[in-house]
This record gives C-alpha cells, structure tokens and sequence, in this order.
C-alpha cells in the first residue's frame, strides 16, 4: 500500500520549490506577518552622519548627545510631531478676495450671493487641493502620522499622539473660526438637525481633503480629473474638480441659508465692505 505521509529525510531534500513557489511562498508569509503586527514606516532613510555634516556639529559632540541613532530618531519624530500641520497659507485669503472683488456685484441678488459662495467653494477647494498635493510638508505630516502608528506602545508614542492630536485641534480651530465669518457674512448657519459644532465642520472638511490627496497620490490622474456642471444652486455653468465637488457637497449638506437673515441694501453694502476687509484668523 503506497503512503500518503509526506516525504521526509533525502526524500523530502530532493523536492526543491520551483522559484515562483519560493516567491508565492516568501510573499504570503511576509504578508502574514505585516497583518499580525502592521505596517511599519520608519525614519531609517535618514543619515545621523548626513545630519551631522549638514548641521555643523562634531561627530564626537553628536555621539555624546545620542549615542545610538534610535535615540536620535525618536528626539526627531517628537520635534516634527510638535505644531506639525502645515498652516493655510496667506495666499488663500488673497484669492478669496480677488474672486469676491471680481463679483461683488453679485452680493446685490439672492440668485447673485448663491453663484458667489458657490463659486468661492470651487476655487477655494481646488487652491487647497493642488497646494496640498504639491507640498512637502503636507506629505511629510501624511507620512508622520503613518510613522506613528508604527511606534511601540511607549512614551514616544503617547507623546508623539498628543503632540499630533493638539496640532490637529489647532488648525481645526482656525478653519471653524474662518468658516464661521463667512457663514455669518453671507447669511448661512449650521444645519440645526444635523447637530454638528463648527469644528466638527472643519474637521470633516478637512478629513475629505486629505483623503482625496492619499487616493491621488496612488492615482495621479485624479488631480487633472475635470467636469463640467452648474451644481449645488449655482445659475453658472464651471469647470469643477473632484475636491471642489465633494467640499461643496459637505458644506451645502451641513449649511443652509440663515432665515433671520435679512438682506436689505444696508446689509449689502454691510457685507461688502467686511469682504473687502477680510482677514485671516489668528492662529
């Protein structure tokens, strides 16, 4: 009677695996592996001894402050988790009064106001987006979130969640704030049975934002992606971007025309003259 026991001793050496078996085999164990513990983004790509050199700083003084690199690279996630968001930049609230300064006329009709805040989600968005694509410090801040989770539970990592989480708070912040003049100007509120807060607002804003630019940076032809429509109330027919698309469906789903709002011909001239002197947030 044959045996079905598999082989073993010289019988079992002589059977070599094929190379595509010892890829597929490698591949799923290594696969396996990354399930059970994750996937690990580190800092290993950065030279103590290129840090060392371009600093300007002994070797000797270097080594007596960290003897080991991991010391070293554990002091540099703490320093770059530490008001890490990048800010919005002044350029931003430059185009926000070019577009309004192009249109104030349209602040004069019901029809007028919707086009323009409609036009300023479309542009706005896609400022951010390409702004945030484009930036180092913006890929950075992704790939410092993703080093993160790859920390041992620890210290550093609990330092490193609340230095993140307080940058987070921060910037959520002065986008609510800046999100919450404009609301008031053109005469919108929250949405009352949604229940959100304005920083819940900026948060998902935000959240959308980012989420688009990790998809992108797998899909590049996303970025170029366009359609034309003349969505969310909008009389005028525009080029749109998929951010500027899903920034204006969150907004117009959380916003909604104030009803105490009256817009008489001195509010008008109110709100104009305040758009004229817009400012950025504080920080």
């Amino acid at each position: 009677m044959k045996s079905t026991d598999p082989p073993t001793g010289l019988a079992r050496r002589k059977q070599r695996l094929t190379d595509e078996e010892t890829a597929q085999r490698m591949l799923a164990a290594a696969i396996a592996m990354v399930h059970r513990t994750g996937l690990t983004v580190s800092l290993e790509h950065v030279s103590l001894e290129d840090v060392i050199r371009d600093a300007g700083v002994s070797r000797s003084a270097a080594y007596r402050r960290w003897p080991y690199k991991d010391l070293f690279l554990s002091d540099l996630v703490r320093e770059l988790a530490q008001d890490s968001t990048p800010e919005m930049a002044d350029d931003e609230l430059r185009l926000v009064k070019r577009i309004i300064a192009e249109r104030e006329a349209w602040l004069d009709s019901a029809q007028g106001r919707r086009d323009l805040i409609v036009e300023l989600f479309r542009q706005l968005s896609a400022h951010d987006f390409d702004t945030m694509y484009a930036s180092t410090p913006w890929r950075t801040y992704i790939a410092l979130h993703a080093t993160f989770m790859s920390l041992p539970d620890g210290d550093l990592r609990r330092e490193v969640q609340a230095s993140l989480a307080a940058s987070e708070r921060r910037r959520s912040a002065r986008i609510a704030r800046a999100w919450v003049r404009l609301a008031e100007l053109f005469g919108y509120r929250l949405r009352p049975d949604t229940s959100v807060s304005f920083g819940t607002f900026a948060t998902i804003l935000s959240a959308h934002l980012r989420g688009l630019i990790l998809i992108t940076l797998a899909d590049p032809e996303l970025a170029s992606q366009r359609i034309q429509a003349k969505p969310f109330g909008s009389s005028r027919n525009a080029e749109w971007t998929l951010a500027g698309l899903g920034l204006a469906s969150t907004v117009t789903a959380l916003l909604e025309p104030d009803p105490a709002v009256a817009w008489d011909a001195e509010r008008v001239e109110t709100v104009k003259e305040a758009l004229r002197n817009l400012e950025m947030p504080p920080a």
